[in-house]
């Protein structure tokens, strides 16, 4: 009885969001199929039943008492760092909703299917952050891929959307393929999938000169190349830009913030857990990957003239310094690394806040903003909107006293310690370019006159101004509790790595 508790008693979250999904589903079918209420629209019934549930597994979550355990046969992991990881993601799928809410509404969006696709890769997430199994990393990988196939070709009517969930699908087949004849490979010389098995396995592993360990390196390889795919860094990237460009404005939001966060932490139990011992293979592959991301996310911005695909780059170079941090392969890096995940969350939150939201009206309606140049005179009809966004931007450029500036500097100091002077000088000089296409918009909004002599913009509903202002707010004023915040980061660090 003790086993059986233990074992679901870390998996709570998943199985009550797993029920709702099926009570909502066949509430769903049911009601809309009801000839005599008229076949109903469901959207606005299931947006808040989804906030509903979201609520009450964030309450679930803070009821919880971290435990460590390995359950189900060893196949997942609960620990302080899945404990957090969990929290900072549903919190963050909470801010997502709010700007989801009115854009579903304006958009005529009314799959109800709609939100049963975003519980469901909820859980997913949340599997994925807790696998301890190659065969669960797969099969929870595989689960949000297929998901997030449909949710990039959700809008029916946009021929953009269907080639967005195409492309999607045939380049996501290809890094499917990777880890799973990865995973295939290591199985079959070593007869292990669990992750404390590979990691007992490889303890003082040496890169011999035959043919076992070649191929043993070969499988290991592949692995990080899908994952290096499903979290869009260079030169694995070529999908996100495109992808972003034809889903939906939301759901590239949805893309952009959730399942980074999520890849990320799996990367740090596979690099930094499993395959330490490999540390100077990998560190080399990461180095490259790094510099890569880094160089392609600045140069690349600055071709674009579209916000999608400009958000798109911007977010590759934040990989970069993501990626930058796990050189250390210690305490300090993987708590940088989770403290740049925060400050990244808030800062595209508030930043997709404002695309999201800004609507200009041309008469008869208002339209989406969708090119940078839009942005041109904003200060002159909405000065406040124009300082918010301004501060998020001089974030993302790393400017301080932002959040921004202090992430990168933190991922730069733990670079620094393994003499990566080169990269860390690298990252600065590219960071310093891209300050200029950030600073670009800013002169556009205070200093560029507008095409039109007189803009309306469409008032921002409560809630995405709530999340516009809160993500303002904590960027410009993170520096306040930067100790903090640090020291949540190496408590969730800590399980990782001992």
């Amino acid at each position: 009885m003790h086993n059986f508790l233990y074992n679901f008693y870390p998996i709570l979250i998943e199985i009550y969001i797993t029920a709702n999904i099926c009570l909502l589903l066949m509430y769903g079918v049911f009601l809309s199929t009801f000839p005599n209420f008229g076949y109903p629209l469901l959207g606005k019934n299931f947006t808040l039943l989804t906030l509903l549930i979201l609520s009450f597994s964030l309450i679930l979550i803070f009821r919880h008492i971290p435990l460590s355990i390995i359950g189900l046969d060893n196949f997942l992991i609960n620990d302080l760092f899945t404990y957090y990881t969990k929290l900072i993601l549903i919190l963050s799928t909470i801010g997502w909703f709010c700007l989801s809410s009115k854009y579903f509404v304006s958009e005529k969006v009314n799959n109800y299917e709609l939100w049963i696709l975003i519980l469901l890769s909820v859980v997913a997430m949340l599997t994925i952050l807790q696998s301890y199994d190659l065969l669960t990393i797969y099969l929870a990988i595989e689960f949000q891929s297929l998901i997030f196939y449909i949710l990039a070709s959700i809008n029916r009517t946009s021929e953009f959307s269907t080639e967005s969930g195409l492309k999607y699908f045939v380049l996501g087949a290809f890094s499917s393929a990777f880890l799973l004849w990865g995973s295939s490979i290591i199985y079959g010389l070593t007869g292990l999938t669990n992750l404390n098995d590979l990691s007992k396995f490889f303890a003082g592993f040496l890169l011999n000169e035959n043919l076992f360990s070649h191929n043993l390196v070969i499988g290991f390889i592949f692995i990080l190349v899908a994952l290096l795919f499903k979290l869009s860094a260079a030169p694995f990237h070529i999908w996100s830009p495109d992808v972003y460009e034809g889903a939906p404005l939301i759901i590239t939001a949805f893309f952009s913030i959730l399942p980074k966060f999520a890849i990320v932490g799996l990367l740090f139990r596979f690099l930094l857990y499993t395959f330490y011992d490999l540390l100077l293979f990998w560190q080399s592959i990461i180095l490259f990957s790094t510099l890569l991301s880094i160089f392609i996310g600045t140069f690349g911005a600055f071709a674009q003239y579209k916000w999608k695909r400009f958000l798109a780059y911007s977010s590759i170079n934040h990989i970069g310094f993501i990626l930058l941090a796990m050189l250390n392969g210690d305490l300090e890096g993987v708590s940088s690394v989770i403290f740049y995940l925060i400050v990244y969350i808030i800062m595209m939150l508030g930043i997709f806040a404002f695309v999201i939201n800004t609507k200009i009206h041309s008469y008869p309606a208002f339209y989406q903003v969708r090119y940078l140049s839009e942005l041109n005179g904003l200060a002159k009809y909405n000065p406040f909107l124009a300082l918010v966004v301004t501060i998020l931007l001089f974030s993302m450029a790393g400017i301080p006293p932002m959040a921004g500036f202090f992430s990168k500097l933190f991922v730069l100091l733990i670079a620094l310690q393994v003499n990566s002077f080169g990269i860390s000088l690298s990252a600065i000089i590219i960071s310093c370019i891209a300050c200029f296409y950030y600073i670009r918009l800013i002169k556009g909004m205070y200093f560029e006159p507008s095409f039109n002599d007189w803009k309306i913009i469409e008032p921002m509903n409560k809630l995405s101004s709530l999340v516009l202002g809160v993500a303002g707010i904590l960027t410009l004023f993170i520096f306040v509790d930067v100790e903090v915040i640090s020291a949540i980061s190496l408590v969730m660090a800590i399980p990782l790595l001992y």
